[in-house]
């Protein structure tokens, strides 16, 4: 497997905004999400377990769907099993200036670890990188399904999947029962949602929200909807500690931001809003 990313990162920016035909892949079939982010990675238990232990909790959040079938909480039917509401856990977007695929600085929602400057993710090959993010779009390929190189191709042009073979040492899917606790989690008490649902239909989630789902997901056991409750008072603890750059820099972002797809200053400002506040460098591209 070979991808282009320079001058890219259309899987890390919701690019839409970019384009007079954008995808909306992420919401077909009987269950939507609630929130409205493209292309949110969904991070392992192991991923969790790294973003706490790293002090990045702050950057995590969740991704619930709408299904008639599921149980009601705040007036929202969202998905379960058990009664116990199901979600993703991953990485925050923040409205960015960027320029990908040669267009202007725009703002447009942008993964939280991507640097504007250079279009490259600030934790690549750190400890905390996302499994899927390293290995994407592998598991696409092995399924043979449409990769978001291959949206960017048809949306912008240029070549960014040079080569459609997946890798050999491909992680295994985690499909159907087998992501229960492992990448799709079980949040173990509906009550204790009240009030966290509305605000997520709202895309009003407060930081403590946010910590509920993280704690959730450090303290699943991987194949079933079971969550250790005592690994789950120490992890809400832990990750309501979090006061990264990523947790300061987001809300930063937003209150400079315009709509999406207005013209944005130039994306140097970074070094300003993330840099200054601990964001690692990125090592450029090199000819």
């Amino acid at each position: 497997m070979e991808v282009n990313c320079e001058d890219c990162a259309g899987c890390c920016i919701d690019w839409r905004a970019l384009s007079p035909e954008p995808s909306d892949h992420e919401r077909r079939g009987p269950r939507t999400p609630l929130d409205d982010a493209y292309n949110l990675v969904p991070l392992t238990r192991d991923d969790a377990r790294a973003f706490l232990d790293a002090g990045l909790a702050d950057a995590l959040t969740p991704r619930l769907w709408r299904d008639g079938d599921g149980v009601e909480i705040d007036g929202v039917p969202v998905a379960a099993v058990d009664d116990r509401p199901v979600f993703f856990l991953g990485l925050r977007k923040a409205p960015k200036p960027v320029a990908p695929f040669g267009a202007d600085p725009t703002w447009l929602p942008t993964c939280a670890f991507l640097d504007p400057t250079t279009l490259q993710c600030r934790i690549h090959d750190a400890d905390v990188y996302p499994e899927e993010c390293a290995e994407y779009p592998g598991h696409n390929l092995e399924l043979g399904s449409e990769t978001e190189c291959e949206r960017v191709e048809a949306a912008f042009g240029g070549d960014r999947l040079l080569d459609d073979d997946p890798p050999a040492d491909l992680s295994a899917l985690l499909l159907g029962p087998q992501a229960l606790g492992q990448k799709v989690f079980a949040f173990p008490d509906s009550d204790r949602l009240s009030g966290v649902v509305g605000r997520a239909e709202r895309g009003e989630l407060t930081a403590d929200d946010r910590t509920l789902f993280v704690a959730a997901a450090v303290a699943a056991a991987p194949g079933t909807a079971t969550v250790n409750r005592e690994r789950f008072e120490r992890a809400l603890d832990r990750a309501r500690e979090a006061d990264s750059w990523v947790g300061r820099a987001v809300p930063d972002w937003e209150d400079r931001a315009d709509d999406a797809g207005a013209p944005a200053p130039d994306p140097g400002v970074a070094d300003r809003v993330e840099g200054e506040r601990g964001a690692p460098q990125t090592p450029g591209w090199t000819e």
